[in-house]
């Protein structure tokens, strides 16, 4: 037993040594023993910029107030709309959560609509269907400052929590992908006219983006992955163009090397770390991109920039189409490489 132990503990610190099993590491010694097999000098290049969500008050859109006055309040007397209004005004109403804010809105619009049949006063009735077009009209913003305006959302998208781990998030991926969809469904359902939708699991949803930065995280990973990506392309390229590693077209010793290290460490560590990164951006990214694009009418000109560079995934300018750019240009690099050496992988 006391052995089994030591065997483990001795495992356990050789990982944790391994530079290649650490994703802040991984790439950086990728392009080391690249070099180094090579005999070319590695060149680190600086990371590739990347767009942070805007801040809060940048993406929050302002509304046009349309509630009902406290004397025009009174009158509603045996409607449910004065119970809704009444909720409103309490101490703990004035300060609404976007998220609250939005499901009051709903629920004012509903009332109002029920109540209309019951106002005598023409006065009155008119104030509130005027309320009602007024809060109609405000509802995109709503919606809008209910998602993209959150604290929680920003949370989710925030940079500052270092890169992408599969064995860490694989399933909250899943979850937040499934959750995101199923908020897209809600808007959908709520910009088709129905007001009546269930907004409880929402709140539920955004509780959970405060407990990780996973989409941002992706995104510092795809960041490293573009700029290290390309610097071990420009070795490989170096080798084939400039300084031809097998110019008979044939494997010499050192060719061979390279072979075992395109196998042990580009196929078995780095490949493995791009192809989870890549399927978790488009399970994220994608209804991201879908939340966004479901209201472009309302997108506020400081968030364009910042949904077309980081968050739309078929933008080939953008973080994700440079990253598809460079995976396959690193893809072909080691393809002619190979070739070159009579190496290349039967397809």
């Amino acid at each position: 037993m006391y052995r089994i132990s030591i065997l483990l503990y001795l495992t356990l610190l050789l990982s944790a040594c391994d530079p290649l099993t650490k994703p802040d590491t991984l790439m950086d010694e990728y392009v080391k023993r690249l070099a180094n097999v090579l005999d070319v000098e590695p060149n680190y290049s600086e990371l590739v910029a990347i767009e942070r969500i805007p801040r809060a008050r940048e993406r929050t859109l302002s509304l046009t107030e349309s509630d009902i006055n406290m004397l025009d309040f009174l009158k509603l007397y045996g409607c449910e709309l004065q119970f809704v209004v009444g909720e409103k005004n309490a101490i703990l109403g004035r300060v609404m959560q976007p998220l609250n804010s939005l499901r009051y809105e709903l629920r004012f619009i509903e009332a109002a609509r029920t109540c209309l049949p019951e106002i005598d006063n023409d006065s009155l009735r008119q104030k509130v269907v005027n309320a009602i077009e007024i809060k109609q009209q405000n509802l995109p913003k709503v919606i809008w400052n209910a998602t993209w305006g959150t604290d929680e959302i920003a949370q989710l998208l925030s940079l500052s929590n270092g890169l992408y781990q599969p064995e860490h998030s694989q399933h909250e991926i899943s979850q937040y992908s499934n959750d995101v969809h199923y908020l897209n469904e809600i808007i959908e359902k709520i910009q088709s006219g129905d007001y009546s939708v269930d907004l409880a699991y929402v709140g539920n949803i955004q509780q959970s983006w405060q407990y990780g930065s996973r989409a941002g995280q992706l995104q510092n990973s795809a960041r490293l992955l573009i700029t290290r990506l390309d610097d071990a392309t420009k070795i490989i390229q170096h080798r084939v163009y400039q300084q031809p590693l097998c110019p008979q077209g044939k494997a010499n010793n050192q060719a061979k090397t390279l072979e075992s290290m395109f196998f042990n460490v580009y196929i078995a560590k780095v490949q493995p770390y791009m192809a989870n990164v890549n399927r978790a951006a488009l399970q994220l990214f994608e209804p991201l991109s879908e939340l966004a694009q479901l209201q472009q009418q309302v997108m506020p000109e400081s968030f364009q920039t910042y949904y077309s560079q980081s968050l739309n995934p078929t933008n080939e300018t953008s973080l994700w189409g440079l990253y598809q750019q460079r995976v396959r240009e690193h893809t072909e690099a080691w393809q002619d490489l190979l070739e070159q050496c009579g190496l290349r992988p039967a397809a």
